[in-house]
């Protein structure tokens, strides 16, 4: 960490106007202003940062800005021009607030309150990370393929309980087989027989002809399975409130297909942005890791690398690194519940696809299961270990090496 700055700076950020408070190394106030999201605000910010001159050397970079947000125009804006910024959360604002205040809130108490805890956490706070825009854009779509996944599986569980009640054969007949409902024959059945009254009338030739298109294989014994399955003795509803599910399943139905496409149309985007990455190669040749989980881990690592210092900052952000609490004779060893959880989500199931194409991942994990490790505490101990293989890889610029990477003999002496 550098020397203590003279002066630090906070940011209370608005859709508009943004208050703006620089503080001293004593904590009085030396400068107020309010500036606007705008090209000329940012000019005025730092002209006012410019203007704080203690000697020929001082420049506006020499001044931390404080802020709660880290993906506002304003904070893109200063990251790319090379600002130092630094977040802190609403949350411990508003605790500070509350001890300072009693709770009373102004924008122009807020920005100076900013500056103070900026200057009394100096050295315990890390800057935004100065990422490159290739990885920016794959963060962004990241987070827009996660959500359009789990709008998708919410989409499915109410489709799956609207079914149990009034189409219990229908839930049936794609268990155990990938994406269940989310199939696009499952959709494409559905569509054509959304109730057990409907199903019972369809043929097996016209279950071929629906199937046609959205299936490429075994046509007629699948479509002769359909057939045997729906036109079994079902209890059925009464014909009125059958109808009406109908029509409710089908406008489920209609946001479904619209959540599949969206997911597979930004995981196309997502996974070809990902390839033209320059870290792509070193992401993929580790085993478990493809497009779309190499993705997922690069848009929350970044391509800063000096970011994470060591492997053991990675693993501590990615929430696998072990926590331990001690007090007296008492002392406990925990995992990590603040951390980025998408990116600890990421490591789970890149560790859990690592098993079955890496003999070192899964004599590590059966190790520590023997050891007594839970499976999901098994899981956190791989992670940690690619992790740490893959810090060192994205620092030196190798690629993954089996041997290198599980090489020792006790590997729980290593995570």
């Amino acid at each position: 960490m550098s020397p203590e700055p003279r002066y630090f700076c906070g940011i209370d950020w608005a859709d508009q106007l943004n208050d703006v408070a620089v503080v001293d190394r004593h904590g009085a106030v030396v400068a107020r202003t309010r500036i606007a999201a705008t090209p000329d605000g940012v000019r005025e910010l730092f002209h006012t940062l410019d203007g704080l001159r203690v000697g020929h050397s001082h420049g506006r970079r020499q001044v931390p800005v404080s802020i709660e947000a880290n993906r506002s125009l304003l904070v893109h804006t200063l990251v790319a021009r090379r600002q130092p910024v630094f977040m802190i959360s609403p949350n411990d604002v508003a605790a500070r607030r509350h001890q300072v205040s009693r709770g009373r809130k102004s924008d122009r108490s807020d920005a100076e309150l900013l500056a103070q805890m900026l200057r009394d956490r100096w050295g315990r706070l890390q800057a935004l990370p100065a990422v490159s825009a290739q990885a920016s854009a794959i963060t962004v779509l990241a987070h827009a393929q996660r959500r359009a996944q789990r709008l998708r599986e919410q989409l499915q569980a109410q489709l799956r309980a609207r079914l149990v009640q009034a189409h219990p054969a229908a839930v049936r007949a794609w268990e155990g087989r990938d994406h269940n409902l989310c199939r696009a024959e499952a959709r494409a059945v559905l569509q054509a027989g959304p109730t057990a009254a409907s199903a019972q009338k369809i043929t097996a030739y016209q279950w071929e002809k629906i199937l046609t298109g959205v299936r490429l294989r075994l046509l007629e014994q699948e479509s002769l399975r359909l057939w045997d399955l729906f036109s079994a003795p079902v209890l059925r509803l009464p014909s009125a409130v059958e109808q009406a599910t109908a029509v409710e399943v089908r406008a489920v139905l209609a946001q479904m297909n619209h959540a599949c496409d969206t997911t597979e149309h930004l995981t196309t985007e997502l996974t070809n942005l990902f390839r033209a990455h320059p870290h792509a190669q070193i992401y993929q040749s580790f085993p478990g890791c493809g497009p779309l989980t190499g993705a997922r881990l690069l848009a929350e690592i970044g391509d800063d690398p000096t970011r994470f210092r060591s492997a053991r900052g990675l693993r501590a952000y990615a929430g696998v690194a072990p926590r331990t609490w001690a007090s007296g004779s008492v002392t406990q060893v925990t995992h990590r519940w603040i951390c980025n959880r998408a990116l600890k989500l990421a490591c789970h199931r890149w560790a859990f696809s690592a098993l079955t194409r890496s003999p070192g991942a899964r004599t590590l994990y059966d190790h520590r299961r023997d050891r007594g490790d839970t499976y999901a505490g098994a899981l956190r101990r791989l992670s940690a270990r690619l992790l740490s293989g893959l810090h060192h890889c994205l620092t030196t610029g190798d690629l993954y090496d089996e041997d290198r990477m599980f090489s020792t003999t006790k590997p729980a002496q290593t995570v």
